[in-house]
């Protein structure tokens, strides 16, 4: 039985429970579909290292044209050269978070998205809604295959539980606010306050009625921003073309080229009448967004400008050598062999049950999108030299800051603090990664959620820890209660049983030995056929419950979260203190850092953070091992590639279609055909996927959704000669809604007039 997984360069889709740049909280979800995982970090030790990551490797700059993923306050400093690549805008208010094109940019929380109609319609990728198609699927009703397209507002469906739409608002600058009180304290004690400032920043900008807010740090803790959105909480299914179109070529073609995927879908945001933002209900009323893009009246050619607006979610550049030397020597071959092993008992326990396939579908897309990621990043590095590299530019930064006295006394013992630090934690991550398999067993999951958030209510709100307080119950519910649809009892406890072997290859004394006392002499078989968490309503009804209930419980999951907290939370409390040890000094060589950079005139962006960034550069193919790519796929070759099984199966109408060259208006001019996909140079990553694809008008001309397989590392340092984005093409979306599954209704929305 073939695999068939879309490709997705989105953090924490399909449709994450979680809000956007937000990581998971501890314990880890009750749902586990094989995303990247925090390698055991609590939220907060996310929150000061995502950014904070940042130290000495190749130096972001404005150097590349093609490279940088800038914050929108950039704008005015690339302006020049913006305008000389093509641009048409006015680059100085490009970055005006009041002004479109950026008022019609939103968030999936795990993927990125765009308005394209006044009544709240979203465009994003076919695997962003993944999880959507999943939810609202069955045996009878196979949304996943065949695809979904709802004739009338009245007819669009839920999303799946925990999707969001969020509208950005603000993205303001608040480092003194953040470092206030900070600046004399080391290890836990800073890790406090600062954890005390941002629910101070976040708490007050949620005042304001259905916001959410967060606090990330940029360079490395050097600066700090606050990112203000609407949320919206009722989401629904609008349209997505079948898997024949939306994830054509399947794995065999992810991260590949030429690709020939339509992946595009559509949501759409729904209100309260009076404008607010609510849960679902049947009286509410699409959104009415302050923008939406206007779709480009003609395609994009072979060297046009383009820019993507988003919401990537990590990168990896400022990271040390050493840190660089690890990831790609030992833990990403060790995480690649773990996902590769899980995804093939998926789908051994899944064969031949179509209901099981359909409730595992979106675990199995994350496992095989990070695993092949990992062999390309793997690949990549190998192919430019990455951790050499990184080598050589880190002792290019060392030497200027030791062949100045006054340098070498103002950041010489962060430096040598920082080193000492990063072989600390160097040193826990592989042991962290197979405790961190537990995690794969929903149940266990699930009742060390509750015991959490039981926990955690006993306390003042602002004292609660990050995901467990008020602001944070809808998503707990959520995700409690997705279980039914992606749990079968005996596969989470053959998984599971799985991920304990695998985590029993630690030594004993590196070992949870709370977790080995409860279940040392038990049949695992046992704990499922006893419990009750597996029944959705027995489970919900735990949310509420004091911490004395847990206790008393015979319910051998909950007695097992119960068993292990105080252990977890002890190995809780010492990531902390090294947490606040290693922002401190990653903000102090991050100092230097910058003005390094400025010494030689160069302009910086941050890595990655899972807020709002845009990105620009030209549709171009490249020349790979003597293979000249060109930049378009055009319709012929999905017929070329169809074999009317697997992952080649495209719709019979949309075949006939392509063999009848009935492309009406959406011929590309200078291809004499029907375009489906394209490339670019623009620099993306995950949480990209739903990006739109912007010309230099700032119309609507696609979505960008993949890389190429020796382009991934680029998480990790840009090349110019072989990143590549790929993009669906706005006129291969527009021909397929019109000419194929007929959805008349949306591109009149949209204002494209149907023949």
């Amino acid at each position: 039985m073939p695999r068939i997984r879309p490709f997705r360069r989105c953090s924490n889709c399909p449709n994450s429970a979680a809000p956007p740049g937000e990581a998971k909280p501890f314990p880890p979800p009750a749902i586990n579909d094989g995303r990247r995982k925090t390698k055991g970090m609590h939220v907060m030790k996310k929150f000061l290292l995502a950014g904070a990551s940042a130290l000495v490797a190749a130096l972001p700059s404005a150097a590349l044209a093609e490279e940088g993923m800038w914050l929108p306050s950039q704008t005015g400093a690339i302006a020049e050269q913006m305008k000389a690549a093509g641009l048409e805008l006015d680059a100085k208010t490009l970055g005006d978070l009041q002004r479109p094109p950026l008022t019609a940019i939103a968030s999936l929380g795990g993927c990125s998205a765009a308005f394209l109609s006044p009544e709240g319609l979203v465009a994003t990728n076919h695997h962003c809604v993944a999880g959507s198609l999943q939810y609202n699927s069955s045996p009878e009703n196979d949304y996943l295959t065949n695809g979904f397209l709802a004739a009338t507002l009245g007819d669009e469906l839920p999303a799946a539980p925990g999707s969001r739409i969020y509208v950005i608002e603000d993205l303001r600058n608040v480092t003194a606010d953040m470092l206030r009180g900070a600046d004399r304290l080391d290890g836990r004690p800073r890790y406090d306050r600062l954890q005390a400032n941002r629910a101070a920043l976040i708490e007050a900008c949620e005042r304001q009625a259905n916001r959410r807010c967060d606090v990330r740090p940029y360079f490395g803790g050097q600066q700090y921003w606050l990112q203000q959105q609407l949320e919206i909480q009722d989401v629904r299914l609008v349209y997505a073309p079948a898997a024949g179109v939306g994830n054509f070529g399947g794995e065999k073609d992810n991260w590949m080229w030429p690709r020939h995927t339509g992946d595009f879908a559509f949501y759409r945001a729904y209100v309260a009448p009076d404008g607010s933002s609510a849960a679902f209900s049947r009286d509410n009323v699409p959104f009415k967004p302050k923008a939406f893009l206007p779709i480009a009246r003609e395609g994009v050619k072979d060297g046009d400008f383009i820019m993507v607006a988003g919401f990537p979610g990590v990168t990896e550049r400022l990271r040390t050598a050493e840190e660089a030397r690890f990831y790609y020597e030992e833990l990403y071959p060790y995480q690649q062999r773990m996902l590769a092993e899980y995804g093939d008992r998926i789908d051994e326990l899944t064969e031949g049950n179509q209901a099981a396939t359909i409730a595992y579908a979106a675990t199995l897309q994350g496992v095989e999108n990070y695993e092949k990621k990992i062999a390309g990043q793997l690949a990549g590095a190998d192919a430019i030299s990455l951790v050499d590299k990184k080598q050589a530019e880190e002792a290019a930064f060392r030497e200027w800051i030791m062949g100045n006295p006054r340098r070498q006394a103002q950041y010489g013992a962060a430096l040598a603090e920082l080193d000492r630090l990063v072989a600390e934690s160097n040193a826990a991550a592989l042991a962290s990664e197979r405790k961190g398999m537990l995690g794969r067993g929903q149940l266990y999951a699930a009742a060390r959620q509750l015991y959490r958030w039981a926990n955690e209510q006993a306390k003042p709100n602002k004292d609660r820890e990050p995901g467990y307080q008020d602001r944070d119950r809808a998503f707990v519910t959520q995700r409690l209660q997705v279980i039914e649809r992606r749990y079968v009892q005996a596969i989470d406890e053959a998984l599971f049983k799985d991920a304990i072997a695998e985590y029993r290859k630690l030594p004993a004394d590196q070992r949870i030995q709370s977790f080995d006392a409860f279940v040392e002499g038990r049949d695992l078989a046992s704990l499922y056929a006893t419990t009750e968490l597996g029944n959705t309503a027995k489970r919900m009804e735990w949310l509420d419950r004091p911490v004395a209930d847990f206790r008393a419980s015979n319910d051998p999951f909950i007695q097992l979260a119960v068993a292990t907290y105080d252990e977890t939370l002890a190995a809780e409390a010492a990531e902390k203190e090294r947490a606040g040890r290693v922002q401190k000094a990653r903000s102090k060589v991050m100092e230097a850092r910058l003005a390094y950079a400025a010494s030689q005139g160069k302009t910086m962006y941050p890595d990655a953070n899972g807020s709002l960034r845009f990105t620009y550069g030209k549709v171009t193919g490249k020349t790979v091992d003597g293979q000249i790519w060109t930049p378009f796929t055009t319709a012929e070759g999905i017929v070329a590639k169809h074999t009317g099984r697997g992952e080649f199966n495209a719709p019979e109408k949309m075949i006939e279609l392509i063999k009848a060259k009935d492309y009406g208006r959406y011929v590309a001019p200078e291809l004499g055909t029907l375009p489906v996909d394209y490339l670019s140079t623009v620099d993306i990553t995950n949480g990209n996927s739903g990006s739109s694809t912007l010309n230099a008008r700032g119309e609507f001309v696609g979505l960008a959704f993949d890389g190429t397989i020796e382009g991934v590392v680029s998480d990790w340092m840009y090349d110019p000669a072989i990143n590549r984005t790929i993009h669906v093409d706005s006129r291969f979306m527009l021909w397929t809604m019109e000419k194929v599954d007929g959805a008349d209704r949306l591109l009149r929305e949209m204002g494209v007039e149907t023949q």
